[in-house]
C-alpha cells in the first residue's frame, strides 16, 4: 500500500482539506499526517475525512502540533529529556495524537524516543566522509569514541524514553492503536539498532512494533553502524509501516525514491506486499519529481 507524508505541503497550506487533496491530486489514494500538522489545518483534514475524498494511513507524532509550536517538529517534547514535565508533556500530547487517530479512524502511529545528550553528535563523521576520508585512521578514532560516549550516556535518557513509551503504549492498546518506533537518522538519537531490539522483545506486538525509515538506515549503511540489507532482514517481522526516500552520500536524504543511492529492489524482496510504504519527500522537491517516482514505484512494486 503506497501513501504520501503531508511533509511535503503542509507548511504551504492553510486549509487542511486543500492540502490532503494536492496529494489525491498526484495520485495518492492515502495520506500520512505529518508532525507539521497545525490546529489550523484540523478542520479542512475533518472535511476532506467526512466526505470520504481521502484516506489516511498513518499519523506522525505529534499530531497536530501543540499550539505552542508553529514548525513541524517531532522532537519538540522528548521522551528521553532529563526535564520530568518535558517529558510528561510529551506523554500527553501523545495521548492527544492517539484520540486524534481513533477520531480519524488511523490505526498506526509513528513515534520518535529522543536522544542522548547534545553533546554527542555525528557529524564529524559526516564531514569526514564528505570530505572521503571514511577510511582514513582518523575516521576510526572518530567513530569509536562516539559510539563510547553514546554508551557511557545512553542509560538515563533510554530509561527515561522506556518509562514513557510504557505509559503511551498502555494508552494506545486501549484505543486498539499501533505504535511504530521509528528508525533514526543519528548515532546518537534513541534507539540505536541494538536498543531497538530489546524494546520490540520488551514490548510484543501488536501494539508496538517498528517503523522502518529507509534514508535513516542508509545514512547509517553509508556510515558504517549497520548493513542496510542485514538490519531490514533482523526487523521485518515486527514491521509496522515504512518511510520511502531517497540519499545522496552520505548523509543527504528526503530524496524522491530513484533519485539517489538506495537499491529498492534488493531491499524490497524482504517485505510482503501488503507493506505500508509512505513516501516522506522534502518540500523542496517539485510536485513533477514526486509524481515521477510516484509513477515509477507503482510500475516496479505495484500501488
Amino acid at each position: 500500500m503506497l501513501s504520501c507524508s503531508t511533509c511535503w505541503n503542509s507548511a504551504r497550506h492553510t486549509d487542511g482539506e486543500a492540502m490532503v487533496m494536492e496529494l489525491a491530486d498526484l495520485g495518492f489514494s492515502q495520506v500520512e499526517l505529518s508532525h507539521g500538522i497545525r490546529i489550523s489545518l484540523v478542520e479542512g483534514i475533518q472535511r476532506a475525512a467526512d466526505k470520504g475524498r481521502i484516506q489516511f494511513s498513518s499519523l506522525h507524532n505529534f499530531c497536530p502540533l501543540p499550539a505552542e509550536v508553529t514548525r513541524p517538529s517531532p522532537d519538540c517534547y522528548q521522551f528521553s529529556s532529563p526535564d520530568p514535565a518535558e517529558r510528561q508533556r510529551a506523554v500527553r500530547l501523545s495521548f492527544q495524537t492517539i484520540d486524534y487517530a481513533v477520531r480519524l479512524g488511523v490505526p498506526r502511529i509513528v513515534l520518535h524516543l529522543g536522544r542522548t545528550p547534545r553533546a554527542i553528535s555525528s557529524e564529524p563523521l559526516l564531514q569526514l566522509a564528505l570530505e572521503g576520508r571514511i577510511h582514513s585512521r582518523l575516521y576510526v578514532k572518530t567513530k569509536l569514541r562516539l559510539i563510547e560516549e553514546r554508551a557511557r550516556a545512553a542509560a538515563k535518557p533510554l530509561a527515561h524514553a522506556r518509562e514513557c513509551l510504557l505509559q503511551v503504549a498502555e494508552y494506545a492498546e486501549k484505543k486498539r492503536v499501533t505504535l511504530g518506533i521509528e528508525s533514526r537518522h543519528k548515532y546518537e538519537e534513541i534507539p540505536c539498532e541494538s536498543e531497538m531490539l530489546a524494546l520490540l522483545d520488551e514490548f510484543p506486538g501488536p501494539t508496538v512494533g517498528y517503523w522502518h525509515d529507509f534514508g535513516h538506515v542508509q545514512v547509517k549503511h553509508n556510515l558504517g553502524f549497520l548493513n542496510h540489507l542485514q538490519w531490514l532482514q533482523k526487523t521485518a517481522q515486527r514491521l509496522v509501516g515504512c518511510h520511502l526516500h531517497d540519499t545522496a552520500w552520505p548523509g543527504k536524504d528526503h530524496l524522491p525514491p530513484f533519485s539517489g543511492d538506495i537499491d529498492y529492489p534488493a531491499l524490497l524482496r524482504l517485505l510482503p506486499n501488503s507493506t505500508l510504504f509512505v513516501f516522506e519527500i522534502h518540500p523542496k522537491r517539485d510536485a513533477k519529481e514526486l509524481s515521477e517516482a510516484r509513477e515509477k514505484w507503482t510500475q516496479l512494486f505495484g500501488p
